[in-house]
């Protein structure tokens, strides 16, 4: 899987996202374009601390037994699967300003590099290595900009 960490990595991702307009479709799924890139911006929001994310003991246990590993490994996701409820976007969104905030979070995980995210918590997962995130990343980037067809 690629490395969120490199600058080959980001720039392919960018160049992905430029391609992205208000009359793309989705193969799949219910967001149209300005929507699933602010699903993607979550992800970021939730790593850099800008929105709080709160799992009682129980779904703490869940999410780090049972979904952690799904959601680290280098297996793509499937199509139509289960999303968390932070995730849900259902509101109109602008498609510029999401696009803008997702190059920016992008880049800022490449600048800051493997370094800052080895051993970093994810307050849903708790501690991941650097691979772990860049995984986590990628794929959900991959993921999303392939249901776009770009």
């Amino acid at each position: 899987m690629k490395s969120v960490f490199t600058p080959e990595t980001t720039a392919e991702c960018i160049e992905r996202i430029q391609g992205i307009n208000t009359e793309s479709q989705p193969i799949w799924g219910k967001m149209n374009a300005a929507q699933m890139l602010a699903h993607l911006n979550v992800a970021y929001d939730i790593a850099f601390d800008k929105v709080e994310v709160k799992n009682n003991f129980f779904m703490k246990f869940i999410l780090k037994k049972m979904i952690k590993p799904m959601v680290t490994n280098e297996k793509p996701y499937k199509k139509n699967g289960p999303t968390s409820p932070a995730f849900l976007i259902s509101d109109e969104r602008d498609l510029e300003k999401e696009r803008q905030n997702l190059i920016s979070n992008i880049q800022q995980v490449e600048t800051l590099g493997k370094d800052h995210f080895e051993g970093k918590i994810n307050p849903s997962f708790g501690q991941l290595t650097s691979q772990e995130w860049s995984n986590m990343f990628y794929k959900h980037l991959n993921h999303h900009l392939t249901q776009f067809r770009v």
